[in-house]
């Protein structure tokens, strides 16, 4: 599957993030989720029946650090569905950046 955007796998810094967020399938139980400009900040995982939202962020040379990026506060956020909209609300609602 071709992503309507390109996926990047880089530091992000924290504050605002480009949105709405996308949400890109990986296999029936994880969802890569990125920025409108494609930045990864992390991923939805299906845990028990509920979709978990795991912030993911990387340092200044690339390397991924899970739980951080501009999502941190989010982590662990639960889904009852994988609707785009309500995800990229809620998780950037929190953040105070919806838009």
């Amino acid at each position: 599957m071709t992503p309507p955007f390109t996926p990047t796998f880089a530091h992000v810094p924290p504050g605002r993030v480009a949105g709405p967020l996308q949400l890109l399938p990986i296999n029936a139980a994880v969802v890569s989720v990125h920025t409108a400009d494609g930045a990864h900040v992390g991923s939805l995982k299906l845990v028990g029946g509920v979709w978990k939202f795991k912030a993911m962020g990387y340092d200044a040379a690339g390397r991924m650090e899970p739980g951080h990026g501009p999502l941190t506060e989010q982590h662990n956020m639960a889904f009852a569905t994988l609707d785009e909209a309500e995800v990229s609300a809620r998780l950037m609602g929190a953040l105070g950046s919806a838009g």
